[in-house]
């Protein structure tokens, strides 16, 4: 009898330890997830242990400078192997990129945490930027070849099209949504109005937010925490589920779990996610 199916999660936490605190365990402990990806961890693997508990199977790579970024992946069945390092060598992806492989109904499924740098116009954090994505980019044909069920999750901080950010005429030249950063995701699923996009365009891969959602706004994944950019639903969808085209075509739901209200909210960030019926 087959297994029900994957369920993936991803969400940004914005220092786990302090989702815990708002409730993000009463979340987790409702939604039967399988595998549950993690950006922006801000803390050590032992208080990831501590805070999930001893039936969860942690994967954790911090960043380099302590309390900063730092990703992981926790899973009800251990990982068979994992990698950590993206790009060339002199470059930190530490706390960013984490993949790891899990063998579900007899198939391997290759599942990455990442998280892109948010960047900044005209600073060498927005080269860094750049950086991170050249390397995602180039790795991403060799993950493919490695396992057709592939998938990169998490906050990849790039709003593709302009259905992607409530106010995107205010942020045209502004990190985040900058052509030539938009350019990346045109190479990866296609370019909005191209033939095939989000269907075997570009690298192919599929963006899972948009082919369910369809040519709607939104629905948006992260709110400033500054206003009432909550409660106006003045957002960003720049949290993803990226998947080959082989397991695209086995994903059955997608769901961002967005607080019902700004004061129940444990990150400024939304979970993603999606069902894959293998």
């Amino acid at each position: 009898m087959p297994r029900k199916p994957l369920r993936v999660a991803s969400v940004n936490v914005n220092g786990v330890r302090a989702a815990f605190r708002k409730g993000m365990g009463e979340w987790l402990e409702k939604r039967d997830v399988d595998i549950l990806a993690l950006q922006e961890v801000r803390a050590a693997t032992e208080d990831l242990e501590n805070l999930l508990g001893p039936e969860w199977n942690i994967l954790h790579d911090p960043a380099t400078a302590k309390g900063r970024a730092g990703v992981a992946i926790a899973s009800r069945d251990a990982a068979s192997i994992h990698r950590v390092v993206l790009g060339p060598d002199e470059f930190d992806s530490a706390g960013r990129w984490l993949e790891a492989d899990y063998e579900w109904e007899g198939q391997v499924v290759t599942v990455v945490s990442a998280y892109v740098h948010s960047g900044e116009v005209g600073t060498p954090k927005q080269v860094e930027k750049i950086r991170f994505l050249d390397a995602m980019l180039e790795r991403l044909p060799a993950m493919q070849a490695h396992s057709p069920l592939a998938l990169v999750v998490g906050d990849l901080n790039v709003g593709h099209r302009t259905l992607d950010i409530k106010n995107w005429k205010g942020n045209q030249k502004k990190a985040g949504f900058l052509p030539e950063e938009r350019a990346y995701f045109d190479r990866i699923v296609g370019a909005e109005g191209e033939e095939g996009y989000n269907a075997g365009a570009g690298l192919g891969w599929v963006d899972l937010g948009r082919r369910f959602a369809g040519e709607v706004e939104g629905p948006y994944t992260w709110w400033s925490q500054r206003g009432k950019a909550f409660d106006t639903d003045t957002g960003w969808r720049i949290d993803y589920q990226l998947a080959t085209p082989e397991l695209a075509a086995t994903a059955t739901s997608y769901t961002i779990d967005k607080a019902d209200a700004w004061d129940t909210r444990w990150s400024d960030h939304a979970p993603v996610v999606v069902d894959y019926a293998l």
